[in-house]
């Protein structure tokens, strides 16, 4: 099985080679690495070129926003299975690819996805926030839950039938396509409780309350379009629980630091 990693990039001189390194050191022998990288301003692609020897494919062109880069990326894999990793992430240990590959071990299955945690952009050892999965199905698809986007991965063989990123959706693509994914292509999904990404906090979906407030206005959007209906009032709250368990899970839990010997703890 040939599994297939999109990196969008965009000024990520900071962080890719992170990103980079934690594919390379995958002890799983059939990854297919490419990046898609927005004609960055700063170092990025000097990086690349420094830390890249595995990738598959790396350019450097123009384009509209992360989702565009995703699709970019999509025309341009060759793999069973499709998953992404952005610059500003990395793989939690060397054998999270291997474990992917081990989920996908019935032709029933379509999709899987894990745990992540997200931290300090400066000190990645500072786990800030722990989002657990859980297993998916229709209820908690209306209270706008999907998996953690970084830890999913997709047979190719769905990408056809649910088609790209709605690059309308500026912050929210992931979601709209995980809810044609699931809601209205009922994909087969296993979720898998290791941890298999660290997500640096930021970004353009947590860059303050505006942010957050448009991606959720995004988000109710998306589930209009798809005929689910759910209380605004619930959503919010159901979200505003789920953020605070994340905090709270981060601190009374430990995980080993970065770099230290591969980890997969498993999470009741």
């Amino acid at each position: 099985m040939k599994i297939s990693l999109i990196t969008a990039s965009y000024n990520s001189a900071a962080t890719i080679a992170d990103t980079l390194r934690s594919v390379a050191a995958q002890t799983y022998p059939d990854i297919e690495h490419i990046v898609v990288d927005g004609a960055s301003k700063d170092e990025t692609m000097a990086i690349v070129e420094q830390y890249g020897d595995h990738l598959a494919d790396a350019r450097s062109e123009p384009d509209k926003g992360i989702y565009d880069a995703y699709n970019t990326g999509l025309s341009r894999v060759s793999g069973d299975v499709i998953g992404f990793i952005n610059s500003d992430d990395f793989y939690y240990g060397p054998h999270v690819i291997g474990a992917v590959a081990a989920a996908f071990d019935s032709a029933n299955v379509e999709a899987v996805f894990a745990d992540l945690i997200y931290v300090d952009p400066d000190d990645t050892d500072r786990v800030v926030r722990h989002w657990r999965g859980r297993e998916l199905d229709q209820a908690a698809l209306r209270r706008g839950f999907v998996p953690a986007h970084p830890t999913l991965f997709v047979r190719r063989s769905m990408f056809d039938k649910v088609g790209e990123f709605d690059t309308r959706f500026r912050l929210a693509a992931d979601y709209d396509f995980m809810l044609r994914l699931f809601a209205r292509h009922h994909a087969e999904a296993r979720y898998v409780p290791q941890t298999w990404v660290r997500m640096r906090t930021g970004g353009a979906t947590g860059a303050g309350f505006a942010a957050v407030k448009r991606q959720n206005a995004e988000i109710r959007a998306s589930q209009r379009a798809h005929g689910i209906a759910y209380p605004a009032v619930l959503f919010a709250a159901h979200k505003a629980i789920d953020r605070a368990l994340q905090h709270l899970r981060a601190r009374t839990m430990s995980f080993p630091p970065h770099g230290s010997a591969p980890h997969y703890r498993n999470v009741t």
